[in-house]
């Protein structure tokens, strides 16, 4: 049996739905995934219950998708099968996305389960490489996005982020703690009016299994209000929710997506 840790948005369901058989789904307190009903909650506080409560339920496998904030910890609050958890999870918050992800993965194996990435369980969530959308990445857009990847590559060291906005060869924003979404909209009164792609891939080096980058419908209609040219991602490495919404809002915005192989 296969446990989804849910996170926001709707990643989550899109993998509950491609399993055949019935899954339990967890979720953090105070997150809630679309369309999908939650099993059982918990707190991190009670992570060393929750493990517990899946191994008497069956559960062999999970997987992590969506969207989680890091929380606050409540000392008082960490209960008896959890504490021996505490100095991983410590650990965990005091790291970047990639060092937390990676934590919590040990977690999960460390009890035992095996951890399957989303896009293993539905294939169909990875879009193929080349360009579907009706507006094709002229020359300029082809080297922002060889320029995107390098400057994506350079945060890895960091680990800050997954994307960058790119013009001119010039990093016009970086992801940062705020995502994706904050980042396109810090561009909303940009001095230099329109142009430019969003680059996002994974950060060369981490665990797919866990924090895979991903767009959907939002992003377009993000990258629109950015006044972008349009959105390069990494094929095989990046999400696309909806995608027959997500090419047509492109369509639409006159905007293009091109799933750009990797170099190197």
């Amino acid at each position: 049996m296969l446990a989804v840790i849910a996170g926001r948005g709707t990643l989550p369901a899109a993998v509950a739905g491609a399993v055949s058989e019935p899954v339990v789904v967890c979720a953090l307190a105070g997150t809630h995934p679309e369309g999908l009903d939650v099993d059982l909650w918990f707190r991190i506080e009670t992570l060393g219950s929750l493990l517990a409560e899946l191994k008497q339920r069956g559960v062999m496998a999970v997987c992590l998708a969506g969207g989680i904030d890091r929380p606050a910890v409540d000392p008082a609050a960490i209960d008896a099968a959890t504490l021996p958890l505490v100095p991983v999870i410590q650990q965990a918050l005091m790291s970047g996305d990639d060092g937390a992800l990676r934590a919590a993965i040990a977690v999960f194996e460390g009890a035992g389960f095996a951890v399957r990435a989303a896009h293993e369980i539905a294939p169909d969530l990875l879009m193929a490489s080349g360009c579907a959308t009706q507006l094709q990445p002229d020359v300029a857009a082809q080297q922002d996005a060889e320029r995107g990847a390098a400057i994506v590559a350079a945060m890895a060291v960091a680990d800050v982020g997954q994307a960058c906005v790119v013009k001119g060869g010039q990093a016009l924003a970086i992801e940062g703690v705020f995502g994706t979404d904050w980042m396109l909209g810090s561009l909303s009164a940009r001095p230099d009016g329109s142009g430019g792609v969003l680059y996002k891939a994974p950060k060369p080096g981490q665990d797919r299994r866990a924090d895979l980058p991903t767009i959907g419908p939002a992003t377009v209609a993000a990258v629109a209000e950015a006044g972008l040219a349009g959105i390069v991602i990494e094929a095989g490495g990046v999400i696309v929710l909806d995608q027959a919404a997500v090419i047509a809002a492109c369509d639409a915005a006159g905007l293009f997506l091109w799933v750009r192989e990797a170099r190197g």
